[in-house]
């Protein structure tokens, strides 16, 4: 695949999509390519991250462990960053990729990444800017939840105190 094809896919990353052309061309040209065959592991469940892979070609399977083995959670194909996180902080694979095929991936170290953010203060900020909107929507999807759960927690309360004053 040629640099610009890489460039074009690298754009299409939520995580990416505000960097110039200059600044993904720099990434895709510092980036490492590697290619898969069907079955190949990209990575292991629990395996330390020391970055993210974006799928340039093929699918990936990725799979939880369980009970007799690997089951398939998801499948996800050309233009998916794999390890969104990973680019920003050290953490685990939360579990096992697999090539599905013939698979192509642009592999992006973190240390590569800090750096390219370091140049670029602005990518950092609006990298900070997209995560703390991630964060709000989050918290804000949960809290219903956690009111309900306090609902709960009350009703168990005031059935525990009849309980108790029954048995008294």
């Amino acid at each position: 695949m040629s640099l610009a094809q890489d460039i074009a896919i690298l754009k299409q990353i939520p995580m990416l999509s505000d960097f110039s052309d200059d600044q993904l061309r720099l990434l895709a040209f510092s980036a490492e390519s590697m290619d898969y065959g069907n079955g190949q592991r990209l990575f292991d469940e629990g395996e330390r991250a020391d970055g993210g892979l974006v799928i340039t070609s093929g699918t990936v399977s990725l799979q939880k462990r369980g009970k007799d083995g690997y089951d398939e959670v998801d499948r996800v194909a050309e233009g998916t960053l794999l390890g969104e996180t990973a680019l920003l902080a050290e953490n685990k694979r939360p579990c096992r990729a697999e090539a599905a095929g013939p698979v192509r991936i642009i592999r992006i170290r973190r240390a590569l990444f800090k750096r390219m953010i370091q140049e670029y203060p602005e990518l950092a900020q609006r990298l900070l800017d997209v995560h703390a909107a991630r964060y709000r929507q989050t918290v804000a999807a949960l809290r219903p939840i956690g009111e309900k759960m306090a609902e709960l927690e009350q009703i168990n309360a005031e059935r525990r105190r009849r309980n108790d004053e029954t048995q008294s």
